[in-house]
């Protein structure tokens, strides 16, 4: 049996398919022109230095074209003549040109290098900004592995193409059409045998092409789906270990392991057997032009000489290490090309919460909250988790949403925040619809504290300033022991400055929970959403959470998500929800007189308490 510790659904392909790991396979040319030109983009900040390297790259190419030459000066006009004079010119025009591939190969190495870097450091940080554009729901339904592949295995093969590749590529062809219109200037006939490879040349790279395309998409997904499982395995480290299914989870970590190792074994293959024939094409050539040339010498014809003969067998070793040059580069952008489709289609999700064109500020709110006629669900292929929810909450009230585990509480508390937005009706704050006004000047004044307490890596005082990132460290104390943490975090080996481990295992359950209500209060929201704040704390914790919560939600309003309904007895409104509908709304004395679902409820959660 295989199974996914988590909740992270599923994504649909573009393709329409099925894909657990939010790619597809779907055909696609060689040279996918968009993914290019959008790629680009990045580049035309250093246009400058990209302009650089290329004169040096010019300056590389003329002097690869030159040393052969000058051999055959050395030999034809010098050597056979016994011209020591003119022999020691050419030798040191020979050292000069050495000097100068070396040295404008080096900074143009060094350029295309500081580029690179560049440009994978921005075309990271694009996305990353990205995804905090996106709205939840796209969190929500994607493997957060996967996405940590694309921002960070598929841009490293972009940039391995618009940096390096790029260069590379008109290098090639400026030394590939250079040695042509030398090699045909020198001697037309050894230039045409030394030709006579290109049309085996490029059946070779049409017949590597055909089966390329795909295997360099599959080592994308595959990778993409290495990360995934590997990332998600680790976070569920506890629950493996708690059930004891290392052994399951070792199994199904190898099959994954297992199909990336083949995608890559598939796609290398392709490529050793694809370069060692251009290899032999090239030796072969070059035997054909030794053959011919050499036998021409010998019967003294006065067009092929030694020193042309020379000459043409070091254009020709050079001519076609450009072609297995850009061989190479074919593999490399068969890569990036899978590559940048995946960055691309990230980065062309739009968010499916987005401003309104011309979207105002939130002015400060009272903290009034009106729901009208709202119908909600999370995709609209889907049937809707919320019917028609008309509910009215005055500032400054607390109100607790209860009901059995999927009648829509959460979502609820959602539509307020402006995560998700409805499908029907409206969700007005102090009467303006928050569809009209600015997510960020909306959630500015809002808190959550939610079920899973996350702590950032870092200090416990960064993470309650997080709230408010410019607060003193007086007013994070202070903020503290509004929540009942400051004692705790004084107990702390370093006190505030004591560093969060990772998934915060060096606190509890509690402690972890008081420093996100600390967060909350120093954040000074006017309307606070509790999402079973309490749900997984122990009674002594949960005391003095209740207590900091009574304190801090005077005057505010407050949406209080509950399981427990002990909890929320002293709350100015209590809606009980099924099914996606408020069945019954009133204080706990009054639902407990109706003797409806909420009677029922607390009935059940008494037998099961006192048992």
């Amino acid at each position: 049996m295989s199974f996914k510790i988590g909740t992270s659904g599923v994504h649909m392909g573009p393709g329409g398919a099925l894909d657990r790991f939010g790619g597809h396979a779907a055909d696609g040319v060689f040279f996918n022109k968009n993914v290019v030109l959008r790629m680009l983009s990045f580049l035309l900040p250093y246009r400058g230095k990209m302009a650089l390297a290329f004169l040096l790259m010019l300056v590389s190419t003329g002097m690869v074209l030159l040393t052969p030459y000058l051999m055959k000066i050395t030999i034809d006009q010098y050597i056979t003549t016994r011209n020591e004079q003119g022999l020691a010119l050419v030798a040191g025009l020979t050292a000069a040109a050495f000097l100068g591939l070396y040295f404008s190969s080096a900074g143009q190495r060094y350029l295309l290098t500081w580029v690179g870097q560049r440009v994978l450091t921005n075309l990271r940080s694009t996305l990353f900004e990205h995804l905090q554009r996106l709205s939840l729901g796209y969190h929500d339904t994607h493997f957060v592995g996967v996405t940590v592949s694309r921002v960070i295995n598929d841009v490293a093969v972009i940039n391995d193409l618009l940096s390096q590749g790029l260069i590379a590529l008109i290098s090639d062809v400026l030394v590939l059409a250079g040695i042509i219109t030398v090699m045909v200037s020198m001697n037309w006939r050894l230039a045409l045998l030394t030709f006579t490879a290109i049309p085996v040349m490029i059946l070779a790279t049409y017949l590597f092409s055909l089966r390329a395309r795909s295997a360099f998409r599959e080592t994308r997904s595959r990778i993409a789906a290495l990360v995934g499982d590997l990332a998600e395995d680790i976070s569920g480290m506890r629950v493996i270990q708690a059930f004891a299914q290392e052994k399951t989870s070792q199994q199904r970590f190898e099959r994954v392991n297992e199909a990336n190792r083949d995608a890559h074994i598939n796609a290398m293959s392709l490529s050793f057997i694809f370069l060692p024939v251009i290899e032999l094409i090239s030796m072969m050539a070059t035997a054909i032009v030794l053959w011919f040339g050499g036998r021409w010498v010998i019967q003294g014809d006065e067009t092929v000489t030694l020193g042309v003969m020379v000459a043409f067998l070091a254009y020709a070793t050079r001519f076609f290490q450009p072609i297995q040059e850009l061989s190479r580069l074919y593999t490399t952008m068969q890569s990036a090309m899978a590559g940048g489709e995946q960055v691309l289609a990230l980065l062309d999700t739009p968010p499916a919460v987005q401003d309104a064109p011309g979207a105002q500020e939130m002015p400060p709110i009272r903290g009034d909250i009106t729901f009208e006629d709202v119908t909600f669900a999370y995709r609209p292929d889907r049937e809707p988790v919320l019917h028609n929810i008309n509910l009215q909450i005055k500032a400054g009230q607390t109100v607790a949403l209860v009901g059995p585990t999927g009648a829509g509480k959460t979502s609820i508390a959602n539509l307020i925040a402006r995560f998700y937005d409805v499908s029907g009706g409206a969700v007005r704050i102090d009467g303006i619809d928050v569809r009209s006004v600015t997510q960020q000047s909306l959630r500015r004044q809002m808190g959550l504290v939610s079920q899973d307490s996350f702590l950032f890596a870092g200090t416990i005082a960064d993470n309650i300033r997080f709230g408010r990132l410019d607060a003193s460290q007086a007013e994070v104390e202070q903020a503290a022991r509004l929540a009942n943490a400051h004692e705790f975090i004084l107990r702390q080996p370093d006190g505030y400055q004591t560093q969060i481990q990772e998934s915060a295992v060096n606190l509890s359950a509690g402690q972890r929970q008081l420093i996100c209500i600390a967060r909350a209060v120093l954040a000074n929201p006017r309307i606070l959403i509790l999402d079973e704040a309490t749900a997984n704390i122990d009674p002594m914790n949960e005391i003095l959470i209740q207590d900091a919560l009574r304190r801090f939600l005077h005057g505010r309003t407050a949406i209080v998500v509950a399981h427990r309904l002990s909890t929320i007895r002293d709350a100015d409104l209590i809606c009980v929800i099924s099914d996606g509908k408020i069945v019954e709304q009133g204080s706990h004395s009054s639902l407990l007189a109706q003797g409806g679902l909420y009677a029922a409820l607390s009935a059940r959660q008494f037998v099961d308490a006192s048992q």
